[in-house]
């Protein structure tokens, strides 16, 4: 797929996410931590990624280990953030991400945060669930 398509497919999904978590109730105008995610099977590319991702401002987690549903083994990271939930300012983050990715011959996974309620407190799924 070419990065073009993909970086389409991502405005989308940035516009969808961003209205949904703010249909349920998550301030707007809270600064949100945006975990951007990456995997590969390859280490040294997921390093020289992580190394980019850095570069351009992102706090960057180590990577760990993950077992997929087959029993495949991926490593991931996430390039970290922290913003207003606007939908232009995950766009230029996106595309930025998805060409570094495309680079290093990584894959960006989309991105993710947390529901922050009208006491500026951040909650998670499993945090409700739990309730």
């Amino acid at each position: 797929m070419s990065i073009e398509r993909l970086l389409n497919e991502q405005k989308a999904e940035n516009r969808e996410i961003v209205e949904a978590i703010l249909a349920d109730g998550s301030l707007p105008d809270a600064d949100y931590t945006i975990e951007h995610h990456f995997s590969s099977t390859n280490f040294d590319r997921l390093e020289k990624a992580a190394v980019d991702a850095f570069k351009l401002g992102f706090e960057v987690n180590d990577a760990e280990e993950m077992e997929l549903e087959d029993g495949s083994v991926i490593i991931c990271f996430d390039a970290v953030a922290s913003h207003k939930l606007e939908v232009e300012l995950l766009d230029t983050a996106c595309e930025k991400l998805l060409l570094l990715a495309n680079k290093q011959k990584v894959d960006y996974d989309g991105w993710g945060t947390y529901f922050i309620d009208e006491d500026g407190e951040v909650r998670d799924e499993e945090e409700d669930e739990l309730d």
